[in-house]
């Protein structure tokens, strides 16, 4: 019976100890994760408080998202960004005058104590009429200091510096709106559907449409193209493959040229190859050709689908020059 006892109190005893070591343990360890927290630099200490235009986009435009609504929440930032730039610099123009008036007021006040003294002594006896005359001859006196006659236009001037940005800002806003108004301007466009030979109509577009919306509304005008998709359908311009992200507008404002014509204008004339010099650019261009993928895939070894490639921006096509 003793034995059970003692037994007892043992396994008691060990248990006990068992327990103070987990806690002692526990206690350890949340001790070296607490130090280890406190030396480990914050995530957010090195981080600027005001996010980059291409993180806000980012931010804003998650999941998907039509290429019209990016481009106008693109262009919203930018402006945005612009008018903080100007804000921005608008404030330190501020904060420079205040230091500025500070710092002369100071010297005036310096200076002040010597004419006052001077003053007392040339004219003891006699008193000021008003204060305002004394204020007065200070603005003259200061004023006098410069000479008038002498050219300073090529020195720093911040009246004039701050007058330009402004003019610069107005010009800025004045372009963009003209842009604008451009882009919402309405071309015709003449093409022709191409099977192996040509079917030409024409369509009334924005100039700020892109290929996408043009080949959109080419595809209702033929009865053979209502049941191809748009991303099946090519449009080919001087022997150029456009792809669908670009618009009119990016060809119009660039005077972008191809390998047999300009590709900033959309009227139709003779074939510039055989009636005139066709390394001299003129107002003359080819009808586009609208072209379904299979059709390509399948000719394209044979003329004219042979001379077709993809246009690059970089690239330069052939010697052309406006005559």
């Amino acid at each position: 019976m003793s034995n059970n006892m003692a037994e007892g109190r043992r396994e008691d005893a060990l248990v006990k100890q068992r327990n103070q070591a987990r806690e002692e343990y526990e206690r350890q360890k949340q001790q070296l994760i607490n130090e280890t927290e406190k030396a480990r630099p914050s995530a957010h200490r090195f981080v600027g408080q005001n996010d980059s235009m291409e993180d806000s986009l980012k931010n804003s435009t998650v999941g998907l998202v039509k290429l019209e609504d990016f481009q106008q929440k693109r262009k919203e930032l930018e402006e945005a960004k612009a008018r903080e730039a100007a804000r921005t610099d608008e404030l330190k123009e501020e904060q420079k005058k205040v230091k500025k008036r500070k710092k002369s007021a100071k010297a005036t006040l310096s200076f002040a104590l010597d004419d006052e003294g001077d003053g007392a002594d040339s004219t003891s006896g006699s008193a000021t009429p008003n204060g305002g005359a004394t204020a007065e001859n200070q603005q003259q006196r200061k004023k006098s200091r410069k000479n008038p006659t002498v050219d300073t236009s090529f020195l720093p001037d911040r009246d004039r510096e701050e007058a330009e940005r402004r003019q610069r800002e107005e010009l800025r806003q004045e372009w963009l709106k003209r842009q604008e108004e451009m882009k919402r301007e309405e071309i015709e466009i003449t093409y022709s559907y191409w099977d192996g030979s040509g079917h030409r109509k024409s369509v009334v577009c924005k100039k700020n449409d892109d290929i996408a919306s043009f080949l959109e509304k080419c595809r209702h005008q033929f009865p053979e193209l209502r049941a191809v998709n748009v991303d099946n359908l090519m449009y080919i311009k001087e022997d150029l493959i456009i792809p669908h992200h670009y618009t009119f507008y990016d060809f119009i404002i660039n005077k972008a040229r191809g390998k047999s014509g300009p590709l900033f204008n959309f009227d139709v004339h003779d074939d510039v190859r055989l009636l005139a010099d066709a390394t001299k650019e003129k107002d003359e261009s080819h009808a586009g050709k609208v072209v379904e993928r299979s059709w390509y895939q399948r000719n394209k070894h044979i003329f004219p689908a042979s001379r077709w490639e993809v246009f690059d921006p970089e690239k330069n096509y052939g010697k052309y020059t406006i005559a």
